[in-house]
């Protein structure tokens, strides 16, 4: 994989992590909160899920960095790129079957999220995404140090990729209920 591969592939799963969030009503965090009118679970346990959520969120950053980050072309063959992209396969898969598994665990509860929800989950879905670009720049070569300036403009491109959903869900939606009801 060359470098302007490896930017595509950033750049489509930030369009579509970036606006998931707000497509989706599913919860795709484990909070330890509850909402009013839903399941009232012991407090012990959401925090333990709540912990061990984010413990294999940063598994999972972990294992990009390990398997992508440390992967080695010895020779470029369609074999080894085959292998390369099944690693990013199935790390896309895992963190898939993560982030469902909060709307599982709600189960039938009322499934509306907050403002704030959906904003701690776009930042959530910013650092998985973004730890895949360290294990891409750590396969392409040296990975440099970033200060603020980096994260700043780079949460800013994501919160802009971010438009289009918050559009639909803030904008349009009530738009269209306003246009059906007169």
């Amino acid at each position: 994989m060359n470098q302007l591969t490896a930017n595509w592939i950033l750049i489509g799963l930030s369009l579509v992590a970036a606006n998931l969030p707000f497509l989706l009503e599913r919860p795709l965090l484990v909070l330890p909160w509850t909402k009013s009118g839903g399941k009232q679970r012991p407090a012990a346990l959401t925090w333990l899920l709540f912990l061990v959520f984010f413990a294999l969120a940063y598994g999972l950053t972990e294992a990009a960095r390990i398997l992508i980050g440390q992967a080695v072309f010895a020779g470029g063959g369609p074999l080894q790129a085959l292998l390369f992209l099944l690693r990013i396969v199935g790390l896309c898969a895992a963190a898939w079957l993560l982030m469902a598994f909060p709307g599982w665990w709600k189960g039938t509860e009322p499934a509306t999220k907050s403002f704030f929800e959906r904003l701690l989950e776009v930042l959530t879905l910013y650092v998985l995404i973004g730890a895949l670009g360290f294990a891409f720049e750590a396969y392409l070569g040296s990975v440099f140090p970033q200060g603020w300036e980096f994260y700043a403009i780079t949460l800013s491109l994501f919160l802009v990729m971010g438009y289009p959903g918050f559009v639909y869900r803030y904008m349009l939606r009530k738009h269209k209920k306003r246009k059906t009801s007169v």
